[in-house]
């Protein structure tokens, strides 16, 4: 790690433990068994914290191998349980780019942060009018541009259309325009399911048998 108070708190957290096993007097060959197993744990975690970005989807395809994940998917389908909130949230990938999004069914469009649109490489018309949106916190002026590729597990849309405002702050929509081109989406108890279209062509892009 690069961070400096960060490492210096996790070799904090590997001394507690060696110091544990030395209180407990045991014999020279177990402990030194013992302190290397915790040295290993600990360099396990600085790695994954290091390069998060990295390891995260192998934790997310282990979660939904054990069933524990909040997003799932089996065959076309795609289940996404309920956060803490109250909402659904999707791991979606736009432009190979991947976010937390809000599937918002009150949404016409989809909406996205300025910081995404620019990570996503997405261009905005810069010629373009601005558009006035209607949101909960009132009226916001967003530019319109679109979104090559959105991703949320098996389902692949291309050419959807988005808006972009630093008035978004962090927060990523999903919205209604990705939503309606679905075969269906559906709550079941704490549940959305998501099922795509098969075989749809969609603005002149041939999409894979997976794609809405």
């Amino acid at each position: 790690m690069s961070d400096g108070p960060g490492f210096a708190y996790l070799l904090l957290m590997l001394i507690l433990p060696l110091s544990a096993l030395a209180a407990r007097r045991l014999p020279l060959g177990s402990m030194a068994k013992m302190a290397l197993g915790w040295v290993a744990i600990f360099a396990v975690l600085i790695l994954a914290v290091g390069n998060w970005e990295r390891v995260a989807p192998a934790f997310r395809a282990l979660g939904d191998t054990l069933g524990i994940s909040d997003q799932s998917v089996s065959g076309d389908t795609v289940r996404i349980r309920k956060g803490e909130d109250g909402h659904f949230w999707a791991n979606v990938v736009v432009n190979g780019v991947e976010r937390r999004m809000l599937i918002d069914s009150g949404a016409t469009t989809t909406a996205i942060s300025t910081d995404t649109a620019t990570a996503a490489g997405i261009d905005l018309d810069e010629d373009a009018f601005n558009t006035l949106i209607d949101t909960a916190n009132g009226t916001i002026s967003a530019r319109r541009a679109t979104g090559k590729t959105i991703d949320i597990g098996g389902i692949h849309a291309r050419d959807i259309g988005v808006v972009v405002s630093p008035a978004f702050g962090d927060t990523n929509v999903i919205g209604m325009n990705f939503l309606s081109r679905l075969k269906s989406w559906r709550v079941e108890g704490n549940v959305l399911v998501l099922q795509p279209k098969g075989g749809l062509v969609s603005d002149s892009d041939a999409l894979s048998p997976n794609s809405i």
